[in-house]
């Protein structure tokens, strides 16, 4: 008799590399992937005090030679990746427009949300593409299609530029059977979140509960009138990366609560 496949376990034998894996979103796609059966690994800029449950490599992505490394380690120790979440990123730039934005903002928003991904993509997709097998999957944000220049500038910006780095990135790689697909988060219940709820209602001299009503209003409202919790952000993740998607690639998943009103 056949053995079947434990559909739960579907990405058994698979590595995986979370960028950003130690907390919010980051850390609840790393939990998703490991319960479908892959070998998780994660990076941040620094270890974090707690344990955690899968391999851990320091590196921080805004410097090309830790994205060299980084991948290094990953070709040394697990012989090549299978699946690449390229979730890190963020921003700390001030809320109040373009004309509050210093330079030093702009480039740190382009290091983190987009020179990143690619970066760490230029070292690790080319074996993908040898071996004919893999899976890219850029997290990017609600903002890099819905604006918003009052709150985050520049986040929106970098953002939509991922967008479109990773559509071509698609393009180009489908043919050597390596699919790259965006996933774009709305507003999620994180201690990121909380953090920049908290600088903005600084800012503007509201509570961090009025604050995130008004990016909420801003954003034309979120139907489903709450954030979204990273695990759900996670379960998206981890079919995308799934066989069960084997023919998605190109495409940007929007899941926001239905905040944008029609297909762009």
């Amino acid at each position: 008799m056949n053995k079947m496949k434990n559909p739960e376990k579907e990405l058994t034998g698979k590595v995986a590399l979370v960028t950003g894996g130690t907390k919010g979103i980051g850390k609840a796609i790393a939990d998703e992937l490991a319960a479908l059966g892959a070998t998780v690994v994660v990076s941040a800029r620094s270890k974090p005090t707690e344990g955690i449950a899968y391999d851990f490599i320091a590196a921080d992505l805004t410097k090309s030679s830790d994205n060299e490394a980084l991948a290094q380690k990953i070709t040394e120790q697990y012989g090549g990746l299978d699946i690449l979440v390229n979730n890190v990123g963020g921003t700390s730039s001030p809320a109040g427009g373009f004309s509050v934005l210093s330079d030093q903002d702009w480039e740190s928003d382009l290091q983190l949300n987009l020179l990143a991904a690619i970066k760490l993509d230029k070292a690790l997709v080319p074996s993908m593409m040898a071996r004919k097998s893999g899976v890219v999957i850029h997290i990017s944000s609600l903002n890099g299609k819905l604006p918003l220049y009052a709150s985050n500038f520049s986040y929106g910006v970098t953002k939509a530029a991922l967008n479109n780095y990773s559509k071509t990135l698609a393009n180009e790689v489908a043919s050597n059977g390596v699919r790259v697909i965006t996933v774009s988060p709305g507003m999620v219940k994180t201690a990121a979140m909380d953090t920049f709820l908290e600088s903005y209602a600084t800012s503007i001299g509201k509570s961090p509960d009025e604050a995130a009503q008004i990016v909420m209003d801003g954003l034309g409202g979120v139907p489903m009138n709450r954030l979204a919790q990273p695990e759900e952000i996670a379960h998206l993740v981890g079919f995308l990366a799934s066989p069960k998607a084997s023919y998605i690639t190109g495409a940007n998943y929007v899941i926001d609560g239905g905040t944008i009103p029609t297909v762009f």
